[in-house]
């Protein structure tokens, strides 16, 4: 791992945006909305890889073409979307050709996703350590990136994060609360990124903030690698029913005000995170507005 993380960290800034519906509209307006988040001052956009949807590197190349400076980062390339040669081409092919702008992130997802596309699912540490071995090994033959390409991985429990630390820039854990930030940080030590991915809400009415995030936290919760993290970090099993009780959904979801969402944001900091990319939810539009309300108070410095 040869990857500059204070570069690394001064590039991504402390807060980003995180917007997997990017990835359901069409060319032209993906293109209009990266230019917009870059223009709104935030440094970095995350996206997902979700099954059926647009594939990692042609997405992040479309992102990456329509901006000047944006960093673009994957959130996730699934391992079992391509094998590790693949992987490791296709990141070393979009470093070279935007310098400085591509972050890959790399997960091993979850069983209920993986089954759809052909694939038996694994032990997660040991699919991802073999990945990483298979990446390591293949060959690039055009000229390298420079800067490397940093990899950072979808880690959540303990051997995840250790493999994180042992292996790459980082980690980039999903669906989280400040207190995993904290265990997190601890893991990784201090000389590797954490970047921890934050669903926000700008609504007042706990009633509808919650019913808004339940939206999202109830099919999140249905997978068990989230589920299992959630238990690991003391939630009982009662609380990850359905959508997840109060205590699960406002602590992963920062509801609120743009006062409440930056506090939030500063408390992962204050965890020891060094970037937070934040995910409003709602629609496509609300998703925007919200970016733009946010920008200001966010990235006020």
């Amino acid at each position: 791992m040869n990857v500059d993380i204070s570069a690394l960290r001064s590039q991504l800034g402390p807060v980003g945006v995180w917007l997997a519906s990017v990835g359901g509209q069409s060319a032209a307006v993906e293109r209009d909305t990266a230019r917009e988040i870059e223009a709104l001052g935030f440094p970095a956009l995350w996206f997902g890889e979700a099954p059926f949807n647009k594939e990692a590197f042609a997405h992040a190349g479309l992102l990456l073409s329509a901006t000047s400076d944006l960093v673009v980062a994957t959130g996730i390339a699934n391992v079992y979307g391509r094998d590790a040669t693949s992987m490791q081409l296709g990141a070393h092919a979009l470093a070279e050709a935007y310098p400085g702008r591509f972050v890959l992130g790399m997960g091993v997802s979850h069983a209920p996703l993986v089954a759809p596309r052909g694939h038996d699912y694994g032990k997660p540490v040991s699919t991802m350590r073999d990945y990483l071995d298979g990446m390591e090994a293949s060959p690039y033959v055009p000229p390298a990136p420079e800067p490397p390409v940093p990899v950072v991985l979808a880690a959540l429990r303990p051997k995840m994060l250790e493999l994180a630390r042992e292996r790459t820039a980082g980690a980039h854990p999903y669906f989280v609360p400040v207190a995993h930030t904290e265990r997190a940080r601890a893991a990784l030590g201090p000389d590797r990124l954490l970047a921890p991915e934050l669903m926000v809400v700008l609504e007042t009415n706990p009633d509808r903030a919650r019913a808004i995030a339940r939206k999202a936290t109830k099919s999140y919760l249905a997978l068990p690698n989230y589920a299992n993290n959630l238990r690991w970090l003391g939630y009982e099993d009662h609380e990850l029913a359905g959508g997840g009780s109060d205590r699960v959904v406002d602590d992963i979801v920062a509801w609120g005000t743009v006062d409440d969402v930056r506090a939030r944001v500063q408390a992962h900091l204050a965890a020891g995170a060094d970037h937070v990319p934040v995910q409003p939810l709602g629609s496509f539009d609300e998703q925007l507005q919200q970016l733009r309300t946010l920008a200001p108070v966010l990235l006020d410095g």
